[in-house]
């Protein structure tokens, strides 16, 4: 349902690219869309409706992946190791700590499909352009990848992906955790939908503000052409694709691509979590 909001983030998150521009590559070529609802539009209108969805196989593999090693590990560090005890405060730091080591080991293991995923959406822009497409499919794109760079080559921005997903699940997880236990001992409110749909919310937009600049910064990386060493030919690393962004095109460049983002969040981690607590009170399992 949220996919084409995902697409349309990592479009405007390319755009404008200082890097890029200083490379050569693209000096002359335009920028063809400005803002959330002209790059959807424009994605649409000269690629087909279809195309909205283009990258999708890949990021539903990364989620079997991404968020079945996150909530699995989260939770076994918060009960088992970090020592939340059943109808307490649970520290904030705890939570924390929790929410991001849950996070850059799920992405971690996930990175290779986040890669496609992020490659895969800007085939549509590369015919735009005239370049040739790189891939035929996801498991072309996955065979490509490997025989090009090998296995490290699959790994590719796995930094600064771990990263992103460390602050996003600092919002996400810690958030959800920590508003829906607060609510729970502090207020009138029950173990129920209401308070999992507020406390969704509110990770939804907490995860948007930490995770963009990071998840600005993967993007970038992610999508710089590389050598054949597999070193990427504008970016040194996360750190400096940091600072030539900010140099180049300013600090709110970082936040390019938030308004879907958030908009992707918040409907996000609503249907989520209130599925995965369904599936919980189904499986006969306690609330998370």
């Amino acid at each position: 349902v949220t996919f084409p909001l995902d697409l349309t983030k990592t479009r405007l998150q390319i755009q404008g690219e200082a890097a890029v521009r200083r490379d050569g590559t693209a000096a002359r070529q335009a920028v063809p869309y400005r803002g959330m609802l002209r790059t959807a539009a424009g994605i649409a209108k000269e690629e087909g409706v279809r195309k909205l969805w283009q990258g999708a196989t890949p990021a539903v593999y990364r989620h079997i992946v991404y968020t079945g090693v996150r909530m699995v590990t989260y939770e076994h560090l918060r009960d088992s190791v970090l020592g939340r005890a059943e109808g307490e405060n649970f520290p904030l730091w705890k939570a924390v700590v929790g929410g991001m080591s849950a996070g850059a080991i799920g992405q971690f293991f996930a990175s290779p499909t986040d890669l496609v995923k992020v490659q895969m959406q800007m085939e549509g822009k590369r015919k735009l352009e005239g370049k040739p497409l790189r891939f035929r499919g996801v498991h072309h794109a996955f065979l490509k990848i490997l025989s090009e760079g090998g296995v490290r080559g699959l790994w590719a921005g796995w930094v600064p992906n771990v990263q992103r997903a460390a602050l996003v699940n600092m919002g996400d997880l810690t958030t959800y955790d920590s508003v829906k236990h607060f609510l729970l001992l502090n207020t009138t409110l029950v173990d129920n939908s209401v308070t999992h749909s507020v406390s969704s919310a509110c990770s939804g937009l907490v995860a948007a503000v930490l995770g963009t600049p990071a998840d600005v910064v993967k993007t970038r990386i992610m999508n710089q052409p590389r050598d054949k060493q597999g070193r990427g030919l504008l970016y040194k690393s996360s750190m400096d694709c940091l600072i030539q962004t900010v140099q180049g095109e300013g600090f709110m460049s970082l936040y390019k691509g938030f308004i879907p983002t958030w908009m992707r969040m918040a409907p996000w981690s609503l249907v989520f979590w209130l599925t995965y607590e369904q599936i919980r009170r189904i499986c006969g399992v306690s609330s998370f």
